[in-house]
């Protein structure tokens, strides 16, 4: 029998033709619930960008927030949220760092290390609210008032987990071979990893520290526990500090229409900054790949 034969009775067999019907139906779902949640994507997306540049101007980046009724800006904000963001990343990432290069080079068969995972996993996977509630019982009740420090130990918190799990994938991913011809050079494991397993997972470790950024810019509810808010210019870590996110929880919430439009500005603002940090994040991996 030929080739063109054996298809033809194939394609006749009522058992096959049955199993093309079900990948045909299963196609066409897929394909169906992909364009659904796409859709919405856009759809938010478009309002969203309809909504935010229709309230940008270079007042937003100069003007500090208004008081009700008034014309106004984001410039405190802004600062505050850069602020406490930077100095979460300070605190967070070499805590995460370490805490991934003992799981992937010291103890990477250990039982410490088996519940080091454990407990990180179900950081990873944890409310925001909940670590901010936890922050505000450990730093901000014993201090007697809210301030920028205890939101950015906060923020702190939900970038470690996140630093942890990409460095301890990164490093494992280093070949073995290059911490054997370290080793046979009398190389010690602590230069190894500075010298050697640093370099080659650099860019992974740098993706995972944007991916962190881009995890705590739109953070709300932890700030809300522990930094709270502030309508007015401060640096002083020691007071309530403002911030992007709680300023556009509260101004979405008002009656004002002032407030409500720098508020679609501010979730413009950080939807840019979020989608900027996860394009650069995917161009290192990229670029690693190749």
């Amino acid at each position: 029998m030929t080739a063109t034969a054996t298809k033809s009775a194939a394609l006749t067999n009522p058992l096959y033709a049955g199993r093309r019907r079900r990948n045909a139906i299963a196609k066409g779902l897929a394909f169906a619930a992909t364009i659904f949640g796409l859709g919405w994507l856009v759809l938010i997306l478009g309002v969203l960008i309809y909504k935010g540049l229709g309230g940008l101007s270079l007042t937003v980046f100069t003007e500090n927030t208004p008081p009700p009724g008034a014309a106004g800006g984001l410039l405190n904000a802004i600062v505050g949220s850069l602020v406490m963001t930077a100095l979460a990343v300070i605190i967070g990432t070499p805590i995460g760092i370490l805490a991934g290069t003992y799981l992937a080079e010291y103890g990477r068969h250990d039982k410490l290390s088996s519940v080091v995972r454990f407990i990180n996993d179900i950081l990873l996977s944890a409310p925001s609210i909940v670590i901010g509630l936890f922050v505000y019982e450990i730093m901000v009740a014993p201090m007697g008032h809210f301030s920028g420090w205890a939101g950015a130990v906060a923020l702190a918190v939900i970038v470690i987990p996140v630093v942890v799990r990409t460095t301890e994938d990164m490093l494992s991913l280093v070949p073995d071979t290059l911490r054997e011809a370290a080793a046979s050079i009398g190389l010690p494991r602590a230069h190894m990893i500075v010298r050697i397993a640093y370099r080659a997972a650099q860019a992974g470790i740098v993706t995972g520290v944007l991916l962190a950024i881009a995890r705590i810019s739109g953070e709300t509810a932890p700030l809300l526990f522990t930094a709270l808010n502030n309508q007015f210019w401060t640096m002083n870590m020691n007071q309530p500090m403002p911030s992007l996110p709680v300023v556009i929880f509260q101004f979405a919430l008002s009656p004002y229409a002032e407030w409500q439009k720098l508020a679609w500005t501010g979730a413009l603002l950080i939807t840019v900054t979020v989608l900027g940090l996860s394009i650069l994040a995917r161009s290192l991996t990229s670029a690693r790949k190749s």
